[in-house]
């Protein structure tokens, strides 16, 4: 029989069979009194030994509600607390399932109906209340854990299948972080109902890194929290450093952040690279802030339970910036293949498929849709498209839906949206295709422009034919304040078409 060595960390064990419903009390064994989470705005301020108290006090009061193996909704309020119920749901032996609190009432239904959740939670308060369950009810590290369902981005949104080992165990080097012998305190303000968000929640607290949690993302609240708090680590999606960017981010004093990290889109390789000499290496008495903050990408999706690979780019460097995934995480391995699944040559374009201990057992009630994702070997097939470079390396595409057949040509949407943005006046584009009898699509635009900017005057086509070929080159463009996005401010390319009606 296989013992499982416990993670050793301040004299005290944590074992790597943790499990949802059993991880944050062998943390507050660790941490003790050690605060966990700082909300803003006056919302949830508790340390590990209260964070666990009321994750066993949550947990007794699910226990009289549902049965072992029941799937419980937590459709609460996005912040902190949505975190811990899901803990407590999985101590009680139940499945959680965190919806967005932003999704619709018939998105909400969609997944209720297709959960068979035997429990919507829509507040701490209905469970509260009860005797603690000290003792989490047993689960198997590869059993199912969680429900997390997709975007919906195509069709409707599907429940993934998400494991104990997925959540946790992937999080657990984290203990190894040096907290007791540094400050560190991370500002996050990511849904936790989608898998990122969760992630970075579940690593900060294996880390003992302080959380300062923003329920809504506004960029000068993060700002403000990164200056008052001097905060060494910030971690968000491209589109936020986008937006604190145009906030002003360069006039802030942001020399606290010792690290930046971003996951769930492509990060461009200059927004990073400002956002490295906002930061610093340290900060000395008598000397200030010198140097630079590193910069972490992490590349991963919900059908993997978080991350599968990362980049680094020290301070300083110009290394780990751009196309590249970055390297597998332990445990992980990558592959890029084509339609007949063969391995691509280098330089080759292909689907990126992975396989590890995150990726998920499949689609709730959904075997079709889990047989075209999960190949019966255990490799998933991420949607995404990659080429084959020098060493082994991978480098990102884009996403295989982002491509436009125009005129038996492949335009990556990826590549022409760059293009666009590196034009002086366009804060961002989306770039899409449009159904077209003669050439099958065409590609379109959307974009974001400076204020006090008009479309017309920029000649953006001009722009794109002298950096572009004339098949990438987008026919028609439009101008909006803003794009649709998803929780994980993704954009929602499927609601421009009306646009182009």
């Amino acid at each position: 029989m296989l013992t499982l060595k416990p993670l050793k960390r301040a004299g005290m064990l944590v074992r790597r069979d943790e499990t949802l419903g059993t991880i944050l009390t062998s943390l507050a064994e660790v941490h003790g009194s050690r605060l966990l989470v700082d909300e803003a705005d006056g919302g949830l301020r508790i340390s590990y030994d209260q964070a666990a108290k009321r994750v066993h006090r949550w947990a007794g009061g699910v226990a009289r509600k549902v049965q072992p193996g029941d799937r419980v909704v937590i459709h609460t309020p996005n912040g902190y607390e949505q975190f811990l119920l899901c803990l407590a749901v999985s101590r009680a032996g139940a499945v959680p399932v965190p919806v967005n609190d932003q999704m619709r009432t018939e998105e909400v239904r969609h997944v209720v109906a297709d959960s068979g959740a035997a429990l919507v939670l829509r507040s701490a308060v209905e469970v509260d209340g009860a005797p603690p369950l000290t003792v989490a009810v047993p689960a198997d590290p590869g059993a199912v854990a969680a429900l997390f369902y997709t975007s919906g981005t195509t069709g409707k949104p599907k429940g993934a299948e998400l494991t104990h080992r997925a959540l946790v165990g992937q999080a657990l080097s984290g203990v190894a972080w040096p907290s007791g012998i540094r400050r560190d305190e991370a500002v996050v303000s990511l849904p936790v109902a989608h898998i990122m968000g969760f992630a970075v929640l579940m690593g900060m607290a294996c880390a003992g890194i302080q959380t300062c949690f923003l329920p809504h993302f506004r960029p000068n609240d993060v700002l403000d929290a990164i200056e008052r708090r001097r905060a060494t680590v910030f971690i968000g999606v491209p589109a936020m450093y986008r937006m604190m960017l145009e906030a002003g981010a360069e006039h802030r004093d942001l020399t606290s952040i010792r690290m930046w990290g971003s996951g769930a889109d492509a990060m461009p390789a200059e927004l990073a690279h400002r956002f490295k000499g906002m930061g610093a290496t340290m900060t000395l008495p008598l000397v200030g802030a010198f140097g630079e903050a590193m910069f972490v990408e992490g590349y991963g999706m919900v059908e993997v339970g978080g991350g599968v690979a990362a980049k680094v780019s020290p301070p300083m460097l110009s290394l780990g910036l751009g196309d590249s995934v970055g390297f597998s995480l332990p445990g992980y391995s990558m592959r890029v293949v084509d339609d007949d699944g063969g391995e691509v040559s280098h330089g080759g374009v292909g689907e990126l498929l992975v396989k590890g201990p995150g990726v998920l057992r499949g689609y709730w009630n959904a075997p079709e849709a889990t047989a075209a994702t999960v190949t019966d070997d255990g490799w998933l097939r991420t949607g995404d498209l990659a080429r084959r470079g020098p060493l082994g390396t991978v480098l990102f595409v884009g996403r295989k839906k982002d491509v436009i057949k125009h005129g038996g040509y492949s335009v990556y949407a990826l590549e022409v949206q760059e293009t666009l943005e590196e034009h002086p006046d366009v804060l961002e584009a989306a770039v899409l295709g449009l159904v077209d009898e003669r050439l099958g699509e065409i590609p379109v635009a959307v974009v974001r422009l400076t204020d006090g900017v008009a479309l017309e005057p920029l000649d953006l086509r001009r722009w794109a034919e002298e950096r572009l070929a004339d098949y990438k080159v987008p026919h028609r463009f439009v101008a909006v304040d803003e794009l649709p996005r998803t929780g994980t401010k993704k954009v929602q390319k499927r609601l421009l078409l009306d646009l182009f009606s």
